[in-house]
Protein backbone atom coordinates (compact mmCIF):
# COMPACT_ATOMS: atom_id res chain seq x y z
CA UNK A 1 0.00 0.00 0.00
CA UNK A 2 1.66 3.50 -1.36
CA UNK A 3 0.31 6.76 0.29
CA UNK A 4 0.92 10.39 0.08
CA UNK A 5 3.04 12.21 2.64
CA UNK A 6 2.03 16.13 3.22
CA UNK A 7 4.29 18.57 5.47
CA UNK A 8 2.32 21.10 6.93
CA UNK A 9 -1.12 19.12 6.70
CA UNK A 10 -3.12 20.72 9.04
CA UNK A 11 -4.58 23.89 7.66
CA UNK A 12 -4.43 26.26 4.61
CA UNK A 13 -2.81 24.78 1.42
CA UNK A 14 -1.57 21.65 2.87
CA UNK A 15 -4.83 20.97 4.23
CA UNK A 16 -6.18 20.98 1.33
CA UNK A 17 -3.84 19.16 -0.95
CA UNK A 18 -4.46 15.85 1.57
CA UNK A 19 -8.31 16.44 0.53
CA UNK A 20 -7.36 16.96 -2.81
CA UNK A 21 -4.84 13.44 -2.96
CA UNK A 22 -7.60 11.86 -1.04
CA UNK A 23 -10.03 12.33 -3.03
CA UNK A 24 -8.07 10.96 -5.80
CA UNK A 25 -8.30 7.76 -4.07
CA UNK A 26 -4.16 8.53 -2.09
CA UNK A 27 -3.74 7.26 0.94
CA UNK A 28 -2.44 9.81 3.07
CA UNK A 29 0.24 10.57 5.59
CA UNK A 30 -0.09 13.98 7.84
CA UNK A 31 2.77 15.72 9.37
CA UNK A 32 1.84 19.01 11.10
CA UNK A 33 2.58 20.54 14.77
CA UNK A 34 -1.42 20.81 15.27
CA UNK A 35 -2.44 17.37 17.07
CA UNK A 36 -6.07 18.82 17.23
CA UNK A 37 -6.28 20.06 13.76
CA UNK A 38 -4.46 16.50 12.41
CA UNK A 39 -7.26 14.32 14.06
CA UNK A 40 -9.96 16.46 12.83
CA UNK A 41 -8.80 15.73 9.49
CA UNK A 42 -7.58 12.43 9.40
CA UNK A 43 -11.38 11.67 11.11
CA UNK A 44 -12.88 14.08 7.97
CA UNK A 45 -11.04 12.16 5.10
CA UNK A 46 -11.45 8.62 6.70
CA UNK A 47 -15.01 9.06 6.95
CA UNK A 48 -15.51 11.23 3.58
CA UNK A 49 -12.97 9.27 1.18
CA UNK A 50 -12.60 6.23 2.89
CA UNK A 51 -9.01 5.93 2.31
CA UNK A 52 -6.31 5.11 5.07
CA UNK A 53 -4.70 8.42 6.67
CA UNK A 54 -2.16 8.34 9.41
CA UNK A 55 -0.94 11.58 11.06
CA UNK A 56 2.50 12.69 13.08
CA UNK A 57 2.71 15.42 15.53
CA UNK A 58 6.00 17.31 14.20
CA UNK A 59 7.60 20.71 14.60
CA UNK A 60 9.45 21.20 11.03
CA UNK A 61 11.93 24.18 12.79
CA UNK A 62 13.75 21.20 14.01
CA UNK A 63 17.19 20.21 11.39
CA UNK A 64 15.89 16.39 12.92
CA UNK A 65 12.59 17.04 11.70
CA UNK A 66 13.33 14.91 8.59
CA UNK A 67 14.83 12.26 9.98
CA UNK A 68 12.19 11.93 12.43
CA UNK A 69 9.21 12.12 9.64
CA UNK A 70 11.73 9.56 7.58
CA UNK A 71 11.91 7.14 10.66
CA UNK A 72 8.76 7.09 11.46
CA UNK A 73 7.65 6.05 8.05
CA UNK A 74 10.27 3.11 7.86
CA UNK A 75 8.80 1.85 11.24
CA UNK A 76 5.55 1.94 10.30
CA UNK A 77 5.89 0.28 6.67
CA UNK A 78 4.64 3.07 5.03
CA UNK A 79 5.63 2.99 1.45
CA UNK A 80 5.90 6.82 -0.10
CA UNK A 81 5.35 7.22 -3.77
CA UNK A 82 3.91 11.19 -3.19
CA UNK A 83 5.83 13.24 -1.24
CA UNK A 84 4.43 16.76 -1.16
CA UNK A 85 7.12 19.56 0.72
CA UNK A 86 4.37 22.24 1.67
CA UNK A 87 5.19 23.39 4.85
CA UNK A 88 6.46 26.59 5.30
CA UNK A 89 5.33 30.40 7.05
CA UNK A 90 6.81 34.16 6.46
CA UNK A 91 8.08 36.21 8.50
CA UNK A 92 7.63 40.06 7.46
CA UNK A 93 9.18 43.05 8.66
CA UNK A 94 13.29 44.37 8.25
CA UNK A 95 15.30 41.55 8.22
CA UNK A 96 17.28 42.83 11.04
CA UNK A 97 13.81 42.85 13.26
CA UNK A 98 13.91 39.32 13.72
CA UNK A 99 16.26 37.32 15.34
CA UNK A 100 18.74 34.87 13.83
CA UNK A 101 17.08 32.35 15.32
CA UNK A 102 13.53 33.26 13.44
CA UNK A 103 15.22 32.92 10.39
CA UNK A 104 16.99 29.97 10.92
CA UNK A 105 13.90 28.42 12.03
CA UNK A 106 12.05 29.61 8.97
CA UNK A 107 14.86 28.43 6.58
CA UNK A 108 15.08 24.99 7.91
CA UNK A 109 11.25 24.34 7.06
CA UNK A 110 11.04 26.19 3.72
CA UNK A 111 14.61 25.08 2.72
CA UNK A 112 16.42 22.54 4.69
CA UNK A 113 13.42 19.98 5.85
CA UNK A 114 12.53 19.93 1.72
CA UNK A 115 16.20 18.79 0.69
CA UNK A 116 16.64 16.17 3.57
CA UNK A 117 13.13 14.64 2.93
CA UNK A 118 13.64 14.13 -0.55
CA UNK A 119 17.15 13.11 -0.02
CA UNK A 120 15.84 10.59 2.82
CA UNK A 121 12.93 9.35 0.50
CA UNK A 122 14.29 9.81 -3.10
CA UNK A 123 15.65 5.63 -2.47
CA UNK A 124 12.09 4.68 -1.94
CA UNK A 125 10.61 6.95 -4.26
CA UNK A 126 12.61 5.26 -7.07
CA UNK A 127 11.06 1.71 -6.33
CA UNK A 128 8.11 2.54 -7.01
CA UNK A 129 6.21 1.94 -10.46
CA UNK A 130 5.64 5.73 -10.51
CA UNK A 131 6.60 8.63 -7.98
CA UNK A 132 5.71 12.41 -8.14
CA UNK A 133 7.87 15.21 -5.45
CA UNK A 134 5.65 18.25 -5.36
CA UNK A 135 7.13 20.59 -3.69
CA UNK A 136 5.44 24.55 -2.77
CA UNK A 137 7.12 27.46 -3.64
CA UNK A 138 5.76 31.31 -4.19
CA UNK A 139 5.36 33.97 -6.38
CA UNK A 140 7.63 35.50 -3.87
CA UNK A 141 10.56 33.38 -5.69
CA UNK A 142 10.34 35.85 -8.94
CA UNK A 143 11.62 38.60 -7.43
CA UNK A 144 13.73 40.12 -4.28
CA UNK A 145 10.84 41.62 -1.66
CA UNK A 146 11.99 44.00 0.51
CA UNK A 147 10.71 43.02 4.04
CA UNK A 148 9.85 39.65 3.34
CA UNK A 149 13.46 38.93 2.16
CA UNK A 150 14.09 35.60 3.44
CA UNK A 151 10.92 34.14 2.98
CA UNK A 152 11.25 35.30 -0.89
CA UNK A 153 14.95 33.85 -1.25
CA UNK A 154 14.15 30.92 0.55
CA UNK A 155 10.98 29.89 -2.36
CA UNK A 156 13.17 31.03 -4.96
CA UNK A 157 15.67 28.48 -3.93
CA UNK A 158 12.71 26.28 -3.63
CA UNK A 159 11.70 26.67 -7.46
CA UNK A 160 15.81 26.64 -8.75
CA UNK A 161 16.30 23.28 -6.45
CA UNK A 162 12.87 21.77 -8.39
CA UNK A 163 13.99 22.26 -11.66
CA UNK A 164 17.56 21.22 -11.46
CA UNK A 165 16.58 18.06 -9.50
CA UNK A 166 13.82 17.50 -12.12
CA UNK A 167 16.23 17.71 -14.74
CA UNK A 168 18.63 15.01 -13.21
CA UNK A 169 15.71 12.29 -12.37
CA UNK A 170 14.38 13.02 -16.31
CA UNK A 171 15.38 9.53 -16.96
CA UNK A 172 14.03 8.11 -13.80
CA UNK A 173 10.30 7.13 -12.43
CA UNK A 174 9.99 10.24 -10.01
CA UNK A 175 8.78 13.42 -11.24
CA UNK A 176 9.59 16.79 -9.77
CA UNK A 177 7.35 19.48 -9.60
CA UNK A 178 6.62 23.14 -8.33
CA UNK A 179 3.89 24.81 -7.49
CA UNK A 180 3.87 28.53 -6.70
CA UNK A 181 0.67 29.98 -5.26
CA UNK A 182 0.04 33.98 -4.99
CA UNK A 183 -2.08 35.43 -2.19
CA UNK A 184 -3.87 32.43 -0.90
CA UNK A 185 -6.80 32.65 1.85
CA UNK A 186 -4.64 31.23 4.47
CA UNK A 187 -3.15 31.96 8.13
CA UNK A 188 0.24 32.75 6.05
CA UNK A 189 -0.18 36.56 6.44
CA UNK A 190 -1.38 36.69 10.22
CA UNK A 191 1.72 34.40 11.28
CA UNK A 192 3.98 36.35 8.77
CA UNK A 193 2.31 39.82 10.76
CA UNK A 194 1.80 41.18 7.46
CA UNK A 195 1.00 44.61 8.47
CA UNK A 196 -2.60 46.04 7.54
CA UNK A 197 -1.92 48.17 4.30
CA UNK A 198 -0.87 44.48 3.18
CA UNK A 199 -3.96 42.80 4.64
CA UNK A 200 -6.24 44.72 2.94
CA UNK A 201 -4.79 44.56 -0.48
CA UNK A 202 -4.54 40.40 -0.12
CA UNK A 203 -8.42 39.93 0.68
CA UNK A 204 -8.86 41.55 -2.85
CA UNK A 205 -6.53 38.94 -4.83
CA UNK A 206 -6.70 36.23 -2.59
CA UNK A 207 -7.57 32.50 -3.70
CA UNK A 208 -9.15 29.68 -1.78
CA UNK A 209 -6.34 26.81 -0.90
CA UNK A 210 -9.11 24.60 -2.64
CA UNK A 211 -8.32 26.13 -5.89
CA UNK A 212 -4.85 26.18 -5.31
CA UNK A 213 -4.69 22.53 -4.33
CA UNK A 214 -6.70 21.53 -7.32
CA UNK A 215 -4.38 23.29 -9.52
CA UNK A 216 -1.25 21.71 -7.93
CA UNK A 217 -2.58 18.37 -7.91
CA UNK A 218 -3.35 18.58 -11.14
CA UNK A 219 -0.40 19.76 -12.79
CA UNK A 220 1.99 17.25 -10.65
CA UNK A 221 0.12 14.27 -12.29
CA UNK A 222 0.26 15.86 -15.34
CA UNK A 223 3.94 16.17 -14.59
CA UNK A 224 4.20 19.94 -15.31
CA UNK A 225 8.04 20.96 -14.36
CA UNK A 226 6.70 24.39 -12.75
CA UNK A 227 3.07 25.84 -12.49
CA UNK A 228 2.08 29.35 -11.34
CA UNK A 229 -1.32 29.06 -9.84
CA UNK A 230 -4.30 31.45 -11.02
CA UNK A 231 -4.40 34.13 -13.57
CA UNK A 232 -3.63 37.39 -11.69
CA UNK A 233 -0.41 35.56 -9.97
CA UNK A 234 0.50 34.74 -13.34
CA UNK A 235 0.01 38.45 -14.79
CA UNK A 236 1.79 39.75 -11.68
CA UNK A 237 4.66 37.36 -12.36
CA UNK A 238 4.86 38.26 -15.85
CA UNK A 239 5.05 41.78 -15.28
CA UNK A 240 8.07 41.53 -12.67
CA UNK A 241 9.82 39.99 -14.92
CA UNK A 242 9.19 42.96 -17.78
CA UNK A 243 9.58 46.09 -15.34
CA UNK A 244 12.89 47.39 -14.02
CA UNK A 245 13.67 45.42 -10.41
CA UNK A 246 14.14 48.24 -8.53
CA UNK A 247 10.57 49.72 -9.03
CA UNK A 248 9.17 45.67 -8.49
CA UNK A 249 10.86 46.01 -5.22
CA UNK A 250 9.91 49.18 -3.80
CA UNK A 251 6.42 48.19 -4.98
CA UNK A 252 6.92 44.63 -3.09
CA UNK A 253 8.71 46.98 -0.40
CA UNK A 254 4.85 49.10 0.66
CA UNK A 255 2.75 45.99 1.55
CA UNK A 256 5.42 44.18 4.24
CA UNK A 257 7.21 47.21 5.64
Amino acid sequence: MSYALITGASKGIGRAIAKELASRKANVLLVARSENLLVELKNEIEKDYSVQCHYLVLDLTSPEAADSIHNWCTGQNYSVNILVNNAGYGLSGSFESRSIQEHIEMINVSMLSTIKLIHLFLPQLKRQKKSYILNVGSSAAYQAVPYLATYAAAKSFVVRFSRALRYELRNSNVTVSVINPGVTDTDFAIRAEVPEKGLKTAEKISMSPEKVAKIAVSSMFRQKTETIAGFITKATVFFVKLLPKKFSERTAAKFYQ
